[in-house]
Parts: C-alpha cells; structure tokens; sequence
C-alpha cells in the first residue's frame, strides 16, 4: 500500500471507528482498534491513528509493527519526541503517558501479542528491526 492508500484508509478507519462507538469492518473488524493522537516531532501538527492493542492489566499497548516495514511508523517517533497522546477508545478519550518497554517486559507483552493476533509474528519475520511495543498509561488529573 503506498502513503496515500495508506492515508486514505485510515481515514476511512477514523471516521468509521467515530461514526459507530468503535465498531470497525474490513480488515480489523472483531479487533481491539483504539485511535492514538500523537504531536508531530517536527511540525506539532496533531496526528491521528488507528492501531491494534492489548490491554495489559491497568494499561493499554499498542505496536510499532508498520507491518513488518523496515522503518518504525511516523506515529512512534512522534510519541517518542512527545510522550503524552490522546487515546480515544470505545465511549471514552483521555490522556495517557506513551514508554516503550524494552527486556522481559517488552518480550512477554510481545509474545502475548503474537499468540493472539499471529499476524505480528509474520511481521516481525519481515523485518531486521525491533517492532516497538508502547505502554499508554492514562494521565490522572
């Protein structure tokens, strides 16, 4: 999918993940999709994002897969240069603090991740890159 496809299906994904309380169709249709709003790392400019996550425990993680791309996605090193996001979910939007988690934590979220959707075990066989996994926790206050 080249930048434009891809820019015009999420769109479509962020209108329709709006218009109907998070109910997807098409390919993530049955998936968790939450929207991540992160401030661009160079322009400030606001961006919006339909990814995949796992809950885990309190937080909420989502994946830097970029479908096995041999580059991290726009979004992750937007949140890396800012770390506080918007995260819109079924009924709810908050504020929440983005840490990526490396070692044993980043290796059982990772796993867990892969036994449930097997297709982030074929995208990091694509790929010479760490896939970055990114705890959200919500901001309190």
């Amino acid at each position: 999918m080249t930048d434009v496809n891809v820019n015009e299906f999420n769109r479509n994904l962020i209108g329709e993940f709006r218009a109907k309380d998070g109910k997807v169709t098409g390919v993530f249709a049955g998936a968790p999709v939450l929207l991540l709003t992160t401030t661009g790392a160079r322009s400030g400019r606001k961006h919006t994002t339909p990814l995949v996550y796992q809950q885990d425990a309190d937080r909420i993680v989502v994946f830097g897969s970029k479908g096995g791309a041999p580059t991290h996605p726009a979004w992750y090193h937007n949140l890396v240069a800012n770390p506080v996001v918007t995260v819109e979910l079924p009924g709810k939007t908050f504020e929440a603090k983005a840490a990526t988690v490396e070692g044993p934590e980043r290796e059982r979220i990772w796993s867990a991740q892969k036994e449930i959707m097997p297709g982030f075990a074929e995208y990091e066989a694509k790929t010479d890159r760490q896939i970055p996994v990114v705890v959200l926790e919500r901001v309190t206050g």
